[in-house]
């Protein structure tokens, strides 16, 4: 057995796939969860993103773009599609990167994951710098506590999770603070008050199983 697992971030440049496309062209972040990949060539996609016509229209001119749907509110909504596109996540999960968390901004990607060792790492970094720009941000070993997310074991939805982590990365709960709640929320891509419910309710389900 291999005792080592590494988590990875990896900056990706030149991906063609719509999404990094669309959040160029409408100037967005996108998060994604990791698409499911059919045998058919589609890949099933969740993905969260500001509830902006610009990326309506880049998705739905794309015709690689199937059954978008579009869910949510006025200041971010949940998008769920079929992309018949190649993407370059495919070839890193087929090369052994187990994706966790998937980013575009201005066309480029910041993906987060984890590898079985060093020697698997390096096939996932060549096997992807055959098809686009790929720069390694970071990697460091997990430790034994790094077993289960935060939002498995404290039952925290995704979104809250990603507030959670924001305010705490900016200093937000720091005193005095080290950023307002309309700079974490700015840094999210949401509104202050979508922010603050995130976190109430975030902080609520963390207290209610701490206490």
């Amino acid at each position: 057995m291999i005792e080592e697992c590494l988590a990875v971030e990896i900056r990706v440049t030149g991906d063609e796939c719509p999404l990094a496309e669309a959040s160029r062209a409408a100037g967005v972040t996108i998060d994604a969860e990791p698409p499911r990949f059919r045998d058919d060539g589609y890949s099933l996609v969740r993905f969260s993103a500001p509830a902006d016509e610009r990326l309506v229209e880049a998705l739905d001119g794309d015709d690689r773009i199937r059954y978008l749907h579009l869910a949510g509110s006025e200041e971010r909504a949940t998008y769920r599609c079929l992309s018949l596109a190649p993407c370059v996540v495919r070839v890193l999960v087929n090369a052994g990167f187990l994706v966790e968390t998937l980013r575009y901004r201005d066309g480029e990607g910041h993906f987060t994951g984890t590898v079985v060792g060093h020697e698997v790492l390096r096939g996932v970094m060549d096997t992807a710098g055959e098809t686009v720009g790929v720069q390694l941000a970071s990697v460091y070993p997990l430790t034994p506590d790094d077993g289960s997310p935060v939002a498995g074991r404290w039952n925290l939805t995704p979104r809250q999770e990603e507030a959670l982590r924001m305010a705490l990365a900016m200093g937000y709960f720091q005193v005095p603070k080290g950023a307002t709640a309309d700079e974490v929320a700015a840094e999210l891509g949401i509104g202050a008050s979508a922010f603050l419910e995130r976190l109430r309710r975030g902080q609520a389900s963390l207290l209610s199983e701490v206490l």
